[in-house]
């Protein structure tokens, strides 16, 4: 079978290509987007047009929903296959998900139930995954000035969202409006394992929210998306983020060695060792091995599923230290394949605990690599995409 891949230049993209070859797909790419940022959609679809024209595919791929590409592949008559690395993806309420050709595989299950009702039997649950041959390659490759370089007690690879949070565009909000938002969010960060925003937030709270926000985002074209979603998932979910990762900063840095992978301004924490960016292919495969603990902090805006960190670290042997997710016992194991903590206090005791428990320490991620390695690779998820895709089952699970 032959696809077209649309690309816009997410990390995940050649991983998924190799995937695909794996799996004896031939693969053809459309690029344009990673080098022209300012593609409007209209040329986009003139784009993949064309190409289809002259080389006719099986049907389209791409990384994330894009509503223009279920437009073309609805006049083609083409399946449009793609799956979400992100969360939220406001254009998944886009009217256009509706369309028969598509195949929307959500790796979030709350993020399923949301949009499924949406085109009932035609969007899937479809966790993330890793590709190992290219970590242990960069990890076996690895000089040992480098390893020793990026050796550390406990790293965090990652944003602060503190210079990305949109909701600190918030421009002279009432008092009650600002202490019932700092309300519910610092009731937010004391529970994991559950996302209470949305049903928090009364219809005259967005209102407010909305008139005190310059800019509030409005999709552009027809969809379902709600401004409750919006406010609680775009701007609400990434203001909790912030919040805990520096908090969870604060308090690591105070008693441990924590080594901090960011682009985030890191001056309001004088004891976190700031190393700068890691380069995704060549650096961040080597810090994950060589951490004794790598630390997950999902994003508020997964509400249920596991983001790519996890399953990446996992891939190159290295020990994780995550918050609980609701899907987490559904793919991994807890206290076999990766350690989870239940609150900040305890996410300190474990981190000290498995700081001074070498052996126990390296088992556990002995044994989450080899639960990677046997199940969540891209040609092992690739395969049960295109078994749910032209088949019946609405989740690997139901497998």
């Amino acid at each position: 079978m032959k696809l077209l891949f649309y690309r816009y230049g997410s990390i995940c993209e050649p991983d998924v290509i190799e995937g695909f070859a794996e799996l004896g797909y031939t693969v053809q790419e459309v690029t344009a987007e990673i080098t022209n940022k300012s593609l409007t959609p209209q040329e986009s679809i003139q784009i993949v047009s064309n190409v289809l024209l002259e080389h006719p595919a099986d049907f389209v791929f791409s990384i994330n929903f894009f509503p223009f590409l279920s437009e073309v592949c609805n006049i083609f008559k083409l399946p449009y296959l793609c799956w979400t690395v992100d969360s939220p993806v406001m254009e998944l309420f886009a009217t256009s998900i509706a369309h028969p050709c598509n195949r929307i595989f959500l790796f979030d299950l709350a993020q399923y139930e949301e949009i499924s009702p949406l085109n009932p039997g035609h969007v899937f649950h479809l966790p993330l995954a890793t590709n190992i041959k290219q970590k242990q390659a960069c990890i076996r490759s690895a000089s040992s000035s480098m390893r020793r370089k990026f050796s550390a007690d406990i790293s965090f690879v990652g944003s602060l969202y503190t210079e990305k949070c949109p909701y600190d565009k918030l421009t002279n909000p009432p008092d009650y409006l600002l202490g019932y938002l700092e309300g519910i969010m610092e009731a937010q960060l004391r529970i994991y394992g559950g996302f209470i925003i949305e049903d928090l937030l009364t219809d005259e709270i967005v209102d407010e929210f909305k008139a005190h926000l310059p800019g509030f985002f409005t999709y552009p074209f027809d969809s379902y998306l709600t401004d409750k979603k919006t406010a609680a998932q775009l701007y609400i979910g990434n203001k909790i983020s912030a919040m805990e990762r520096l908090r969870i900063m604060a308090l690591l840095s105070e008693h441990f060695s924590v080594d901090l992978y960011t682009a985030s301004d890191t001056s309001t924490l004088p004891h976190i060792h700031n190393r700068g960016l890691a380069k995704t292919l060549e650096e961040m495969p080597v810090i994950f091995h060589n951490s004794k603990i790598n630390l997950n902090i999902t994003s508020k805006s997964i509400r249920s599923g596991l983001p790519l960190r996890i399953f990446d670290i996992l891939a190159c042997g290295g020990f994780v230290l995550t918050n609980f997710q609701p899907e987490l016992p559904q793919f991994l194991s807890p206290g076999e394949d990766l350690i989870y903590y239940e609150n900040l206090e305890d996410l300190a005791s474990k981190a000290d605990y498995f700081l001074h428990h070498e052996k126990e320490r390296m088992e556990i991620a002995e044994n989450g690599f080899e639960t990677v390695r046997r199940y969540h690779t891209y040609p092992v998820r690739l395969a049960q995409m295109i078994t749910l895709a032209f088949g019946k089952q609405d989740s690997i699970l139901d497998q």
